[in-house]
């Protein structure tokens, strides 16, 4: 009777344990699913962002690439660039010689900047030198080729200063706090890879590289993360949020085969046929040899411009450099 009761309880024991068992592997098997669903849904939906984003640079830059037949080569009379600026105001063009014009910034302006690496840079410089500089001689401007970077987002810019002083904040440089905060955005962003979709020149007379991101943190999130870790950043920002490019050079004066011509004409020349598909031509060639370089980006810098566009005209800067750790809150 005994040896029963035993047989019995062992018998209940052994299907509880069972049924709890199984209870158990249903549940957290029920829980691994719908999270299963839900990570799918979002990464769903961030693929699509991401797509939307890259249609919207596709489009943009094939806006850009209209802008110099549209316009004609304006730099040619002196036009204005794409930050409110003559082009007198950044450089002076003395017997064929390009001098920049350092104007001090008051306050500094204060850029967030993706660095391109040297590694990518140098290559893409060769090919800008060797296809532009045979026509031009000296009346163009080459960008630093240790300071090709893509403009991100602005604390302050010299359309709408932002002042920094140490009095702003009792124990801390406004500055110090802002690199601080730009330094956590790089915390938990990740290195972006990006290919070159287009090369255009614009109207103003920029050869610009134009990016599409490939995979990473995207571009557009990157200015919302600065945008948040940077309140009292100027509302107005600079440049479109899913624009990502670099420019290359900077046109100012006619082509050798064309030598005279901003002392012939004025705009009818800037716009004739002639000058156009000479420029076109140009730019063919660049793409023909860039379009779809690809290239890593791993640093953030966080930029204290004392020049007004002094990283575009070697003035004088301070950088903070910050890697991307991909790091996760």
């Amino acid at each position: 009777m005994l040896k029963a009761r035993k047989s019995c309880s062992t018998k209940y024991r052994t299907i509880l344990i069972w049924v709890s068992s199984t209870f158990i592997f249903s549940f957290f098997f029920l829980m691994a699913s719908r999270n299963t669903v839900t990570i799918t849904t979002m990464t769903s939906q961030a693929s699509e962002a991401v797509e939307d984003y890259s249609k919207q640079r596709t489009e943009l830059y094939e806006k850009m690439s209209r802008d110099l037949h549209e316009h004609g080569a304006a730099f040619l009379a002196g036009g204005e660039t794409s930050q409110s600026l003559s082009l007198s105001d950044l450089f002076t063009l003395n017997n064929g010689l390009v001098t920049p014009v350092l104007k001090v910034a008051d306050p500094p302006v204060r850029a967030n900047v993706l660095h391109l690496s040297p590694k990518f840079s140098h290559p893409i410089s060769q090919i800008v030198k060797r296809v532009f500089l045979p026509h031009f001689d000296k009346a163009i401007w080459f960008q630093d080729e240790n300071l090709y970077h893509f403009s991100m987002f602005h604390a302050s810019h010299h359309l709408e200063p932002v002042s920094a002083t140490a009095e702003e904040c009792c124990c801390y440089n406004q500055v110090d706090l802002e690199a601080s905060a730009v330094e956590e955005v790089a915390r938990t962003s990740c290195p972006l890879k990006i290919r070159l979709e287009r090369v255009v020149l614009t109207s103003t007379g920029v050869l610009l590289g134009c990016w599409q991101f490939i995979n990473g943190t995207e571009p557009a999130i990157i200015r919302s993360k600065l945008k948040t870790a940077l309140p009292r950043a100027p509302k107005n920002q600079l440049y479109n949020p899913v624009m990502l490019h670099t420019s290359f050079a900077r046109v100012l004066g006619c082509p050798r085969v064309m030598d005279g011509c901003q002392s012939i004409n004025t705009k009818a020349m800037h716009t004739s046929e002639d000058m156009l598909r000479f420029f076109h031509e140009l730019v063919s060639q660049m793409n023909k040899e860039l379009q779809g370089f690809e290239a890593t980006v791993s640093e953030i810098w966080f930029v204290e411009e004392f020049d007004v566009l002094a990283l575009a005209l070697n003035g004088r800067i301070k950088s903070r450099k910050f890697h991307f750790k991909c790091l996760v809150t």
